[in-house]
C-alpha cells in the first residue's frame, strides 16, 4: 500500500485535478487514501475523519461552486445515501425474521452516507447525484465481479459485506477529472 501514495502523488504532480491544483489534489489523496485503507481494513469511515472532509469540501466546494450549490450537494449526496442507507437497514431486519437469524452484516454504514456528503460538498449540485449513482454502478460492477469470483472459487456466502467508501472515492475521482460531464 505504500507503494500507491508516492506513485499516485507523482500523478497528480503532472496532472493535478482540473479545479483543485497540486496542493488541492494532494490534499484531497491524503485524506481519500485514508478513507479508503481504514474502509477497506477495518469496514469504518470514522465521523472526525469525514468532519475533515466536511470543512475541506465546504472549502473548495464553494471556490468551486458557490455556496449554495455546495450546500445543495452536501445535502444532496447526504440525504441519496441516507435514504439507501434505512431501505438497507429495512431489508437486514426482513431477511434476519425471514430467515429465523440475525444478520450482522449491513448493507451501509453512516460513514458512507457522511461521505457521501462529504462528496455532495466536494462536486456540487448536480455533481453529487452523478457521483452516487456513478459510485453505485462502479459498485455494483466490482460486486458482481466479487461474486462470481467467491462463487468460482466455492467461497461464496449470503450477506458478505464489501465496504462501500472505495466505491464512492473511486467515483469522486472520476468525476473530479471528468467534470465536463456532470455541468
Amino acid at each position: 500500500m505504500f507503494v500507491f501514495g508516492p506513485l499516485l502523488a507523482g500523478l497528480i504532480y503532472f496532472l493535478p485535478p482540473p479545479n483543485l491544483g497540486l496542493w488541492g489534489g494532494i490534499l484531497w489523496l491524503i485524506l481519500f487514501g485514508l478513507i479508503v485503507v481504514i474502509d477497506l481494513e477495518h469496514r469504518l469511515i470514522l465521523h472526525p475523519v469525514s468532519l475533515i472532509g466536511a470543512i475541506l469540501g465546504m472549502i473548495f466546494g464553494s471556490i468551486n461552486h458557490g455556496i449554495l450549490n455546495t450546500i445543495l450537494g452536501g445535502a444532496a449526496g447526504f440525504g441519496l445515501m441516507l435514504v439507501f442507507y434505512l431501505f438497507g437497514s429495512l431489508f437486514i431486519k426482513f431477511m434476519s425474521r425471514r430467515r429465523g437469524e440475525e444478520i450482522d452484516e449491513v448493507a451501509l454504514g453512516f460513514g458512507d452516507v457522511n461521505l457521501a456528503g462529504v462528496i455532495g460538498l466536494l462536486l456540487g449540485w448536480p455533481g453529487a447525484i452523478a457521483g452516487v449513482f456513478l459510485a453505485i454502478i462502479i459498485g455494483g460492477l466490482i460486486s458482481g465481479i466479487f461474486l462470481l469470483y467467491q462463487l468460482f472459487r466455492k467461497k461464496y456466502e449470503a450477506f458478505q459485506a464489501l465496504p462501500y467508501g472505495p466505491f464512492l472515492v473511486i467515483s469522486v475521482v472520476l468525476l473530479l477529472y471528468y467534470s465536463q460531464f456532470v455541468r
